[in-house]
């Protein structure tokens, strides 16, 4: 996809992966960047380098409602047809046994991770196809492949938006407007330290690989101007992800080796 003069929005824009993907559009060519975040004020600036993006603006967006996406994405007002580039990216995470966890922040990661991508690329769509262009990118990470103990509800949020991404992808075949779906590894975030505590009493987690979110965002940025249908995590994760697709019992033996319902 070329991202000559496009107009681009990134959700969960204010750190982590969404930050890292900010700055690395920000060295493209872009007319606009839309970094959606909760609190714009907030949100410190990226400078485009010289014959990089004319501009990158911070726009209130909070997925936790229905009516919190409706509010922030009609405040966009002409932007919101102007889109060609939505990065879902915000998401959350609670883990643990299920029995463990707290209901509201499981129906609160449900909105953020599922909910809330099929809610905005619902709003963001009619533009794209307006105009007969334009890429949804959906971050979906290894846990929407590979369905491991003390991640329950958060690989079914993340399974669904594989789900919904790919028969998008179909839905869309010949429209000039794709899809990416991203198997998001493990990214050296704020994130991620919280994930491994929170696994970590249940699972062994050190051998988990690791990228920084800049590596992660250059990827995902290459992998956007490539107009690539999905771009994978490569090293062990990469082959979690092709043993969720054998047979059973390899990510059972898997398990069996990191799991125990016991803390640790």
């Amino acid at each position: 996809m070329d991202l000559t003069g496009k107009t681009a929005l990134v959700t969960g824009a204010n750190r982590g992966i969404g930050r890292a993907l900010v700055e690395s559009l920000a060295a493209l060519p872009l007319d606009t960047i839309l970094a959606g975040v909760r609190s714009p004020e907030s949100f410190a600036p990226v400078t485009p380098p010289a014959g990089g993006t004319r501009e990158i603006r911070p726009v209130e967006l909070d997925l936790s409602s229905q009516a919190s996406i409706d509010a922030g994405l009609d405040g966009l007002g002409e932007d919101l047809g102007a889109i060609d580039l939505l990065i879902n990216n915000a998401g959350l995470m609670t883990g643990g046994l299920l029995e463990d966890q707290a209901m509201d922040e499981v129906y609160a990661m449900f909105q953020v991770n599922l909910a809330a991508v099929a809610h905005t690329t619902h709003r963001v769509l009619g533009g794209m196809l307006a105009r007969g262009s334009g890429k949804v990118v959906n971050n979906a990470s290894i846990s929407g492949y590979a369905y491991f103990p003390a991640a329950s509800t958060y690989a079914a949020s993340k399974a669904g938006v594989v789900g919904l991404t790919q028969s998008l992808r179909r839905e869309l075949k010949g429209t000039g407007v794709s899809t990416l779906l991203l198997i998001t590894p493990g990214v050296d975030t704020d994130m991620l330290d919280a994930t491994e505590a929170v696994y970590g009493r249940h699972m062994d987690t050190s051998t988990w690989d690791k990228v920084s979110p800049a590596e992660w965002g250059e990827k995902v940025v290459k992998a956007i101007h490539d107009d690539a249908d999905e771009l994978g995590p490569g090293g062990r994760t990469g082959l979690a992800k092709l043993a969720s697709r054998g047979p059973a019992f390899l990510l059972d033996a898997a398990s069996a080796r990191m799991f125990s319902r016991r803390p640790r």
